[in-house]
């Protein structure tokens, strides 16, 4: 079995490379874009025609072609081809996923987060499916293994959380809108805040409101399964502006009852009381700094509507103890207070901190509780092994 692996860089593509060579299945890795960034979809198309029909010239074609992430260009080289195109969906928000290629017959797309799953699904029943993310327990086992007295010391803390503010991503600051729209989001940012579980952005969004912002971005979005203004409105536009003023309110109030150690690359002058580590590297430093805080924190941002981040994976993966914002599909994996730990509000993880502070033994084993789940049914190895079954079997 050979497959072509469309890479670009992603943090996910090594684990998931290592996964399909442990089922014995021959990659074929295509790297340019990884080099050579910012592809027009014409090279994208070419590069991928190329490897499709030399292997066909040898009559020894692709299983599937693989990226991780949506492809229009490569869904639709390949449904001209005769190929089956796959990919695992890992972001949100993803505006390619409402281009009209989803609607390729030769598609096996994968998506994580439930709401987006259930939202894509009915444009193409037969080749939409839903697949939560996964780590490697085995590499970040081997990570940890190498821990010493200097890793001990430089990575132990009370309070972590690695990650971004995502003040530089955030492009609603940078738009010129009316005192009366910016009250407006002012105030469902400030309703959103004080609700895990359910986000309503989008349903409140007037068409006014969406008019507005799409008018200042000037983008046209063309070619595509439904209409998507309030969709980018609610999600990459007011919802990297809500991740941004929760993370800070948050990373602030937990300062004020404890020691934080924040591993970013963000500006972080907003922060009071909060330790700015500096950047961590995802393959050396993170599994240590997971393994080795007390409380590792995870802040979902908004556009991840009811899915679970790698973050939590990751942490858990690690032998961490977490705790998380509450995502609605938290409770179909894991058991709060067994695997994990959740907040509805920051006055709870206030208080949860606290406790777990003072309860070391119950944090450790709630760590072991969620390592040992982690490891035995959500690596990358069992949601790769449920994407080929899905592929070969037809099943959602």
């Amino acid at each position: 079995m050979k497959i072509l692996f469309y890479r670009y860089n992603s943090i996910y593509e090594p684990d998931c490379l290592e996964a399909f060579k442990k089922f014995g299945i021959d990659v074929v890795e295509e790297r340019t874009e990884v080099s050579k960034k910012g592809l027009e979809p014409g090279d994208v198309v070419q590069i991928v025609a190329d490897h499709i029909l030399r292997q066909n010239e040898l009559n020894d074609p692709f299983l599937f072609v693989f990226s991780i992430n949506f492809y229009p260009a490569i869904s639709d080289i390949c449904e001209k081809l005769n190929t089956v195109y796959a990919c695992w969906s890992v972001d949100c928000p993803v505006t390619e996923l409402f281009a009209n290629q989803i609607k390729n017959g030769h598609n096996r797309v994968f998506l994580f987060d439930k709401t987006q799953y259930e939202r894509i699904y009915r444009h193409n029943p037969e080749c939409v499916y839903y697949l939560p993310l996964g780590t490697n327990v085995d590499r970040l086992d081997k990570t940890n293994m190498t821990i010493n007295a200097s890793d001990r010391k430089k990575f132990s803390s009370d309070i972590s959380f690695v990650g971004s503010l995502y003040n530089e991503k955030n492009p609603l600051k940078k738009l010129k809108l009316t005192d009366k729209t910016r009250g407006f989001i002012d105030g469902i940012e400030r309703a959103q805040l004080n609700i895990f579980g359910v986000n309503f952005i989008e349903d409140v969004l007037t068409d006014d409101v969406v008019q507005e912002l799409k008018g200042a971005k000037i983008e046209k979005h063309e070619m595509l399964v439904e209409p998507i203004d309030h969709y980018v409105a609610a999600h990459a536009f007011i919802g990297m502006d809500l991740a941004e003023k929760e993370r800070i309110l948050t990373l602030n109030t937990l300062a004020k009852h404890f020691n934080v150690d924040f591993y970013t690359l963000s500006d972080t002058s907003d922060l009071v009381g909060v330790k700015n580590c500096g950047p961590a590297n995802s393959l050396t430093e993170m599994p240590k700094i997971f393994n080795l805080s007390k409380i590792n924190l995870n802040i979902t941002m908004r556009p991840i509507q009811t899915g679970l981040s790698l973050r939590i994976f990751d942490v858990l993966g690690s032998g961490g103890f977490l705790i998380s914002n509450y995502q609605a599909e938290i409770e179909t994996m894991f058991t709060p207070g067994v695997d994990l730990e959740t907040y509805g509000s920051i006055d709870e993880l206030v208080d949860k901190c606290a406790y777990y502070l003072e309860h070391e033994d119950q944090r450790k084993q709630i760590a072991l509780s969620g390592y040992n789940k982690v490891k035995s049914m959500y690596t990358v190895e069992h949601r790769m092994k449920q994407m080929i079954g899905n592929m070969l079997n037809g099943t959602n």
